[in-house]
């Protein structure tokens, strides 16, 4: 489990363009919030990803990014974002790695199979790169008001 305080594991994914997007870019620059979601076009992932969109213009006041992170690729990204018309940038996890580094993945089992899923979580990281919040297992409806009221008190 990551600890408040430390630095927030950097990573580089592509986005749902299939452009490079690396964390470490925005140190200096910007806060930012990660919301880790386990599937594209799911219902609790399709809430969650429209709040964020809904209240992208209240985290940009508070010079905040907001990035969603699953392992679905590129392409299903793309689909789910323009389906829905999210304005969150969606990253593309496919391997795992910053699903590993933020200790988000857990074996889940389903009709008799375990599987290693990506569980709902989301970080919040300061301009300086360092970890502020760790939020694990969180239901997706109201999620993204939490996030944005928790922002407006610090």
């Amino acid at each position: 489990m990551l600890e408040l305080g430390q630095e927030a594991p950097d990573f580089e994914l592509p986005s749902a363009d299939m452009q490079m997007v690396r964390l470490s870019d925005y140190r200096g620059k910007r806060q930012v919030v990660l919301f880790f979601y386990p599937k594209d076009d799911t219902p609790g992932c399709t809430i969650e990803s429209q709040e964020f969109s809904d209240l992208v213009n209240e985290f940009e006041e508070l010079d905040t990014l907001v990035i969603g992170i699953s392992r679905d690729n590129c392409i299903s990204h793309g689909d789910f974002r323009d389906k829905y018309g999210l304005n969150v940038q969606l990253l593309a996890d496919v391997e795992g790695v910053a699903c590993k580094a933020y200790g988000v993945l857990q074996e889940r089992e389903k009709n008799g199979v375990t599987k290693e899923v990506a569980v709902r979580s989301t970080f919040i990281i300061d301009k300086d790169g360092i970890l502020e919040l760790a939020l694990y297992d969180v239901a997706p409806k109201g999620h993204a008001q939490d996030v944005l009221e928790i922002l407006n008190q610090s």
